[in-house]
């Protein structure tokens, strides 16, 4: 690879690990708001979301939702 090269992916690295702080933060705060969420309490509307929510959050890697967790300073239980 040439400088020009190394330089282009370098940024594109960047981007993405900037990228994948943003999108940790995100599940962070869901996951912090799935945990302190009642369902008897929440909109009967709202609560398909909740249930896809809590599903997505579920699906993660367990590193991973430690790290969302961290990101947004929760504690794990």
């Amino acid at each position: 690879m040439n400088k020009q090269e190394v330089a282009l992916l370098s940024k594109e690295i960047e981007m993405l690990m900037n990228e994948r702080a943003r999108l940790l933060r995100v599940v962070g705060a869901a996951a912090v708001l799935v945990a302190n969420s009642d369902a008897e309490y929440l909109p009967a509307a709202a609560v398909g979301a909740a249930e896809m929510l809590s599903e997505a959050l579920n699906a993660l890697p367990e590193e991973t939702l430690k790290d969302a967790l961290e990101s947004v300073r929760a504690e794990v239980e």
